[in-house]
């Protein structure tokens, strides 16, 4: 979800503001999703580099994601949508990793979309926990070299029990996943517009998906 700060720069107001309007776009994304009966999406919130941004931003971010979970809860468990965080959530403030957890417990029997919310998140942080684990295991003669596959890599990431996705949106117009999902896009077809993500509305992601509908996958052919 790139290009909050941007979109504020061009109004010439605070950055700050930009997230708060971020928001605002992934509210009504979820609700567009939702409606549109997709059984998965993940949004890339706040990446393991983030916290070099400013302590003002960094401190702003941290407690706009916990007011947005305080007030948005009761209406994404209403709409049946299953909530998980995704990333080394262990580095989140303790007062966030409270609700994170509960949003988590209080919306994992939900049957609509499943919305992953990536924090604190950075795929080489991950494949390195994930190939620590499978070494770990190793040591303990639970697994042998020759038994490590593919799909014993992918049991070890945060997404283990998630399908890879199909289709990747970057918004703001840079052309590189930024340490997101390295692993699980091996074969996703890639979507970039220079539409900053304040402004992606349900018709932004329309045309992304009329896009991806046109489409040939191919899986390393």
């Amino acid at each position: 979800m790139d290009g909050n700060r941007r979109w504020a720069d061009v109004r010439h107001i605070p950055r700050l503001l930009g997230h708060r309007e971020g928001v605002q776009s992934l509210k009504r994304l979820v609700k567009h999703v939702a409606k549109r009966k997709l059984g998965y999406m993940t949004v890339y919130a706040f990446s393991s580099e983030n916290w070099q941004r400013s302590e003002e931003e960094v401190e702003y971010l941290m407690d706009l994601f916990g007011r947005v979970l305080t007030d948005e809860l009761h209406e994404l468990a209403e709409a049946g949508v299953r909530l998980r965080f995704i990333g080394d959530l262990p580095g989140m403030p303790e007062q966030l990793q409270a609700k994170l957890h509960t949003a988590m417990t209080n919306t994992k029997d939900n049957e609509g979309l499943n919305l992953q919310v990536a924090l604190n998140y950075g795929s080489r942080v991950e494949l390195t926990g994930a190939l620590k684990n499978i070494a770990q295991a190793v040591l303990d003669g639970k697994l042998t070299i020759d038994e490590i596959t593919p799909e014993v890599i992918s049991a070890n990431l945060y997404t283990r029990d998630l399908p890879d996705p199909d289709l990747i949106i970057r918004t703001g117009g840079e052309m590189r996943l930024s340490n997101y999902l390295l692993w699980q896009a091996a074969y996703t077809e890639l979507y970039v517009t220079n539409v900053l993500w304040p402004e992606f509305d349900e018709s932004e992601f329309e045309r992304a998906m009329s896009e991806f509908s046109k489409r040939q996958r191919r899986y390393g052919g």
